[in-house]
Order: C-alpha cells, then sequence, then structure tokens
C-alpha cells in the first residue's frame, strides 16, 4: 500500500509552539518499523497549476513569495519561510499522490494531510493549503468520467469524477467545505465537536455537530447515520477520509472521549462503506494533538492497520 509522506520539510517554529510538529516522523518510523506492507514515498510537490485548482493565484503567489501579511500568518498559525511554503506543497503533494495511487490500487494514504481549514484565498488553523480541495479538483480534471452514448440518452457531456470527502476530524472542515458549496460533483461530509474550533462554522452537504465528551457509542451511532445519509445522497467515484486522532480521549484539543478501540472501530466503517461499494479511497492524517505526543502517533498507526486490511481484500479481489 503506498503512503506519501513530508516529514523531512520541518517548519523551524519558535519555542514553544503547540504544533506537534514531530509527530509526522515518528508516525513514519513506527510504520518503518511494524507494517512492511507499506511502500513509503516522499511526497511530490503540489504545482503552482495544481493548487490554483482550488486556490486563488493571489494567495499562492504570496505563500511562494513570503508576502502573507502578519495578520495571515497569525490566521495560519506558523510564521512564514521558505521551509513552511515548501512543507505546504508536499503535504498537498502527497494527497496528490495518495489519490493516484488509490484510483490505480483501491486504497492509500498521505501521512500527513488533512488541512481542511484552509480556504480559497487564505490560510486558518494551521493549514496553508487545502490539499483536500487540490486533489478533488485535479482528481477530477484527469479523471473525467465516460460519456453516455447510448441511442435513448444521446451524447452527454464527460461529467466530473464524483467525489465524498469523509472528514472525521475533531474540527469541521470549514475550509473544504466553503470551497465546495454548490458544487453538486463534491460531497462534504463533517462529523466535528460542537463547540470546538473554527466558532464560525461553514454549511458542509452535511453536518454532524457533536456535545463534549461524545464517546464510542454515540459517536459511532452519529457516523452510522450519516453513513446511510451519504449513500441516499451520493454515489462517489472516489473517497477522501480525513481520519483525525483528535477524538481520542487523550487529545489536548479534542475536547471528544473516544478510545482507541472507538477510533479503530470508527475507521473500519469508512473503510468497509468504500469497499463494499468498491470506491477508491485516499486518506490522510488530518489533526491530532495528544497530551502525550505518542497517543496521537498510536491512534495514526491503528488507522493504518486498519487500511492496510482494505488494501488486502482490494488486491485479493483483483488477483
Amino acid at each position: 500500500m503506498h503512503a506519501y509522506y513530508a516529514d523531512q520539510f520541518v517548519l523551524p517554529l519558535p519555542e514553544g509552539h503547540r504544533f506537534p510538529m514531530a509527530k509526522y516522523r515518528m508516525l513514519r518510523d513506527r510504520i518503518a518499523q511494524e507494517l512492511p506492507g507499506v511502500a513509503l514515498h516522499v511526497a511530490p510537490t503540489a504545482t503552482d497549476a495544481e493548487l490554483v485548482l482550488a486556490h486563488a493565484p493571489a494567495y499562492v503567489q504570496a505563500v511562494a513569495t513570503g508576502t502573507l501579511t502578519p495578520a495571515e500568518q497569525r490566521e495560519i498559525g506558523f510564521p512564514w519561510s521558505e521551509a513552511m511554503a515548501e512543507r505546504a506543497r508536499r503535504s498537498v503533494g502527497a494527497t496528490l499522490g495518495a489519490c493516484r495511487a488509490a484510483l490505480r490500487d483501491g486504497i492509500a494514504g498521505n501521512l500527513a494531510g488533512g488541512t481542511h481549514h484552509a480556504y480559497a484565498d487564505k490560510g486558518s488553523g494551521f493549514c496553508v493549503f487545502n490539499d483536500v480541495a487540490v486533489a478533488a479538483r485535479l482528481m477530477q480534471s484527469q479523471h473525467p468520467m465516460a460519456q453516455d452514448t447510448s441511442p435513448e440518452a444521446g451524447l452527454e457531456p464527460l461529467k466530473s469524477l464524483q467525489v465524498a470527502v469523509i472528514d472525521l476530524d475533531v474540527h469541521q472542515g470549514n475550509g473544504t467545505a466553503h470551497i465546495f458549496q454548490g458544487d453538486a460533483s463534491v460531497f462534504t461530509l463533517s462529523l466535528h465537536g460542537e463547540r470546538n474550533f473554527p466558532f464560525r462554522k461553514e454549511a458542509s452537504d452535511l453536518d454532524v455537530p457533536l456535545p463534549d465528551g461524545c464517546g464510542d457509542a454515540d459517536y459511532l451511532q452519529a457516523l452510522d447515520q450519516a453513513l446511510d445519509v451519504l449513500a441516499q445522497r451520493f454515489r462517489p467515484d472516489l473517497v477522501l477520509y480525513l481520519a483525525g486522532a483528535d477524538p481520542h480521549e487523550g487529545d489536548r484539543l479534542g475536547r471528544l472521549a473516544l478510545s482507541y478501540d472507538g477510533l479503530q472501530a470508527r475507521d473500519h466503517r469508512v473503510f468497509d462503506w468504500a469497499w463494499q461499494r468498491r470506491v477508491p479511497l485516499a486518506f490522510s492524517m488530518a489533526g491530532g494533538y495528544g497530551r502525550d505526543i505518542a497517543s496521537t502517533v498510536q491512534a495514526q498507526l491503528n488507522t493504518w492497520q486498519v487500511a492496510l486490511q482494505y488494501y488486502a481484500r482490494w488486491q485479493n479481489a483483483a488477483a
């Protein structure tokens, strides 16, 4: 199963910064040691032409040239540097690589990504570019669906690849929701903490706000209902899954109370939903801010273990 990483592009953060940058390398090390079925690749860098599929050209240039205003940098949460700009491109490139591999193999992943707070014209909440939005747009441009040329249908125009975003980070995917509002070719689903960041939510196609302290049983019931609604309303050709570790009970920013078992049950539901419909799935790690950083890495590793199980199903079916 193919996996893409960009942890060697490290942001020079000030002392005491609360973003846990070390988690990315820790996850890659554990995957390399414990999951030999995962093939690790350095993420490609996303080009300007790819980024502007979902972002304003002026914003892409401001990130590239270091001309973001102090206010824009504060909203992102990172000071600008060349390393910050390169890492942002690589994080998008990792999801692009995962999507290409998933469309070929069934499942692939990004060891980072899930930067769902970035809007078309600005970054926010530790997110510079929106990897999910860029990936959806690029895959749609590169994989147009076949024309229906039957006599009764006539020659229909090429339709877009239908993309479902299943966002299970504890924070609402506000940037993704805003970018795709009114776009019938992308369905955005978000389960998130009702009282958590961002405090001004955007309208996804399906939002499921959850109360503080929500545990395994209530969370999984809400997810089951949401996936049922998704199945009734949309038929995707590709799923982009944000497998946030931050609903975990040990997360300092999450405010929910899922156990490791609950998170794995969540992952099984999403991977199984896509598998039952034979829909390729690309996944990313999204947020994770454990009081003990090792707890975030463990939750993420568990997601990769589940993904490998479903990757094996795809390969067995193709054999």
